[in-house]
């Protein structure tokens, strides 16, 4: 006879069944017979039936699941837990009578009864009730509600069958922005934003949790709901008129964009891939100057390529040129190349510069398509990850450009292999301390600008409510950028990372993640956008704030594979309290989804570019836009200085002097250059310097050091409270690399240092 204390009913001593009892493993073995539950089932899983059931196969099932509590029931019935629940009875062993289906020798409970076996003393718990007290944060229970597959109270979904709890669910939903949740069927857990619900009789949730069987979570097409009665944990602003922004046509391109850049020059070049085009009127690239524009014939310079840049990367040198480097490609020897292009100087007029490239004397270590370029503190360029060619295998390994002497061969990185596929266009970003953020798939970690292994693993990056197994860089693609830095540069570095997507079901993400990474207790804070979206661009504003916008609402990132478009512009202002930080601003007519661009331009407007979905739904994209945000729009005058310096050393002092009357608080921001292409702005940076003014006359002091601020053009902002001037490039840190003397080599022209 066992012994049973009801609060943790334990029983002391093994019960003698009636039927033959086979060896088991380990410590298991026979603790009595059991009625079901008085409210419910006595365990919480239950095996498919077996015609041929017998303890030892039924045990083994359970331990095999990681149970350590196992029942028989109506000879062929085999029910796992690890504990019993509902107020289950011991009860007299000969009621446990019913032959095994597969073992007649053997017993298997009968009618309403369980042979029960366990490793260990068996823990009894009583009907649970419904969890009222001791709500984590400002939850509070509404109350058992009506819920159906068709009408659902709550849309997002998770399931725990073993350790699901109310406080596990609820803080799930109110960390993701939610204010309603709530339990069903013991084990799905619901999170969404409140909403009128019906409620049901209390006596309708009866099922206990599988993670704390005190509780109730919910029943059969019954809720156990809860909101959310605090402060409000997501609010979004809808901004109106002229504080709404605005899309407005420019042109009509020659190309589709696939790669945006703005040159030191102050014009763009655009490249795009071979082989999609309805118009194949173009060699892949062009330079486009805006104060042309519309003018068809003279607004864009066709630019020659010798190889297909599809899904390549970009990146603005520090040398003295402001050279635009372009590597990788598509295929065969496109794979392997290393692109240069020197922007000259003049608005108005073209120039007669062109791409520079010969794969068979200046070519990457190993093949690269959808490879991420970073601009190392040292100066020289680090390559990272990509595929060997469409849809071929992962590359995980990394190179420097310019290469350095006597090394022939790449750095293999475990951390790129082991995610296999997702690797592509992984997010880097240099950060103070001197290691570089590293981003793919969920995972994060900072690695070391020396050999690039790991120095320390992050938390992993959540996804959806729903979904951890969600992505951020291409295909499951959002966006990144790091969050302003201000002198004297003692706070720590925030990454910002919007959108993406949940890998298989492909439903896009409707929140924002950041992090500083460089804590050492770093955690993902999660920020709800007013709508989900993937394949989409960030901006970084010269007032600090961001521009995300593009983008589908589902789908992910190639052809074909994103669907209904996501056409209104999002601003996100770091300045607010989280969870009120994203605005709704305009909506643009045009669908931009794969392949889509966003830049940042001279006079704080951005320029938008690009979209090649191959859907058979919304077209090639060869339409420009502008997006104007507020400050444009306010009519305010922008103010204009002079700026004695463009060439700046690290902890320099730069005078510049102010021409114009200003009428608010003046600011000065480093808007680092960027080559935009699938969500990732290789080179994004933004800084507010120390400066000082005496009258008109002012100082700016440049970062630094080359973690704060790697060598590379700015542009360099003069705001009048919101409202920036017309920006000036200026060069922070030199080219320490030297490499304004590379590539020495035939066919290829280089400004020195």
């Amino acid at each position: 006879m066992a012994f049973i204390l009801w609060s943790a009913a334990v029983a002391v001593a093994a019960s003698s069944p009636l039927g033959s009892v086979p060896d088991l493993p380990g410590s298991w073995a026979y603790r009595g017979c059991y009625t079901e539950g008085s409210s419910g089932r006595a365990f919480s899983v239950q095996q498919p039936d077996s015609q041929d059931l017998t303890i030892e196969s039924c045990v083994e099932t359970c331990i095999g699941d990681g149970y350590s509590v196992a029942g028989l029931e109506y000879a062929s019935q085999c029910f796992c837990d690890n504990f019993l629940r509902n107020g289950a009875n011991l009860t007299d062993d000969a009621d446990c009578n019913t032959p095994c289906s597969g073992d007649s020798s053997q017993d298997c409970g009968a009618g309403n009864r369980l042979s029960v076996f366990s490793n260990d003393t068996i823990v009894v718990y009583q009907p649970p009730t419904a969890l009222t007290e001791d709500l984590p944060g400002s939850w509070e229970y509404y109350g058992c509600v009506i819920d159906a597959i068709d009408d659902r109270a709550l849309p997002w979904m998770s399931e725990d069958q073993q350790n699901a709890t109310i406080e596990a669910c609820i803080s799930g939903c109110s960390r993701f922005g939610y204010n309603a949740g709530g339990i069903e069927y013991g084990y799905q857990c619901f999170c969404g934003d409140a909403k009128t619900v019906t409620n049901a009789s209390e006596a309708d949730c009866n099922i206990a949790c599988p993670g704390d069987p005190h509780h109730i979570c919910g029943g059969g097409d019954r809720l156990s709901y809860y909101k959310w009665t605090g402060p409000n944990l997501t609010t979004w602003a809808y901004a109106q008129g002229t504080a709404a922004g605005s899309y407005d046509f420019i042109m009509s391109a020659p190309l589709l964009p696939l790669i945006s850049t703005v040159g030191i020059n102050e014009k763009v070049v655009f490249v795009e891939k071979h082989g999609t085009q309805v118009y194949d009127n173009s060699s892949g690239s062009f330079e486009f100057d805006p104060t042309l524009a519309p003018q068809y014939g003279t607004a864009f310079r066709e630019l020659q390529l010798k190889t297909d840049v599809f899904c390549s990367a970009s990146l603005v040198l520090p040398d003295k040129a402001g050279r635009q480097l372009n590597i990788g490609g598509w295929s065969a020897e496109s794979l392997y190349g290393v692109r240069l292009f020197t922007p000259e100087p003049g608005l108005g007029k073209n120039g007669t510069n062109d791409w520079e490239e010969d794969v068979t004397t200046l070519a990457l270590l190993d093949a690269r398509w959808y490879p991420t370029a970073l601009m190392l503190s040292n100066g020289s360029v680090l390559i990272m990850g990509g595929e060997d060619g469409s849809d071929g295998p992962v590359v995980p390994t990394c190179e420097i450009l310019p290469r350095p002497a006597g090394v022939t061969n790449s750095t293999y990185l475990d951390y790129i292999a082991n995610v296999e596929k997702i690797n592509s266009y992984p997010f880097l970003a240099v950060l103070p301390s001197g290691d570089i953020f590293f981003a793919q798939y969920n995972e994060a970690r900072l690695i070391s600008q020396t050999d690039f292994s790991t120095t320390r693993l992050l938390p992993q990056m959540p996804g959806a409510v729903n979904n951890p197994e969600s992505g951020r860089n291409y295909p499951l693609q959002g966006t990144m950028s790091l969050l302003p830095q201000y002198a004297p540069y003692d706070d720590p570095l925030t990454v910002l990372i919007c959108g993406g997507t949940t890998d298989g079901a492909n439903f896009g993400l409707d929140n924002c993640i950041s992090t500083q990474p460089e804590d050492p207790d770093a955690e993902w804070v999660i920020e709800r956008m007013p709508s989900t979206r993937v394949v989409t661009c960030m901006v970084n504003l010269p007032d600090g704030r961001y521009l995300i916008l593009n983008g589908a609402v589902n789908g992910r990132a190639g052809f074909g594979l994103a669907t209904n478009p996501n056409k209104a512009a999002v601003l996100y202002d770091p300045s607010k309290p989280v969870g009120s930080r994203m605005t709704q601003l305009a909506s643009s007519t045009i669908a931009r989804l794969y392949h889509s661009e966003a830049v940042l331009m001279m006079d704080g407007r951005v320029l938008v570019s690009g979209s090649d979905p191959q859907d058979q739904i919304n077209p090639e994209e060869y339409r420009l836009e502008y997006f104007s945000p507020d400050y444009i729009l306010s009519g305010a005058a922008k103010p204009t200085f002079t700026l004695k310096s463009t060439d700046w050393a690290y902890g320099e002092s730069v005078p510049f002097l102010l021409t114009s009357t200003l009428t608010g608080d003046v600011k000065v921001s480093l808007i680092a250059a960027v080559g935009s292409t699938h969500g990732n702005n290789m080179g994004q940076r933004t800084i507010f310097p120390a400066f000082s003014c005496t009258g008109n006359s002012c100082t700016v002091t440049a970062p630094p050091n080359a973690r704060v601020s790697p060598p590379s053009w700015y542009q360099f902002f003069v705001l009048d409270g919101p409202t920036p001037s017309h920006a000036v490039w200026v060069r922070i840190g030199g080219d320490p690399a030297k490499v304004g003397n590379w590539p020495d080599l035939p066919g290829f022209t280089f400004p020195g240092v």
